[in-house]
């Protein structure tokens, strides 16, 4: 089975992106350890301060459907409530 390529953004509140940026850099070191994950990285817009972006990697569509089951992911959301402009999206990616 191919591994799973997947980003997810989201875009903070201004004067929250402190709050945001802590917390989704303790969800990702704790990703590390979760099962399947190959690559689970953080990256801040060069372009748009506050907007975050993950790029993950997952050895299956089961891991990374049990990465957003776990605690670490609802405690993450947790933190961000309030502190976000819009909704979190997920991108699911498959090669053109």
């Amino acid at each position: 089975m191919p591994q799973v390529r997947v980003i997810a953004q989201l875009t903070t509140k201004p004067g929250s992106e402190e709050i945001i940026r802590e917390a989704l850099t303790k969800l990702a070191v704790a990703t590390q350890s979760h099962r399947g994950c190959a690559e689970f990285k953080l990256y801040e817009s060069a372009v748009a301060p506050g907007t975050f972006v993950t790029v993950e990697t997952w050895e299956s569509q089961d891991d990374h459907d049990s990465h957003m089951q776990t605690e670490d992911i609802a405690v993450a959301i947790a933190a961000s409530e309030g502190h976000i402009v819009g909704d979190i999206t997920i991108h699911p990616l498959r090669p053109v």
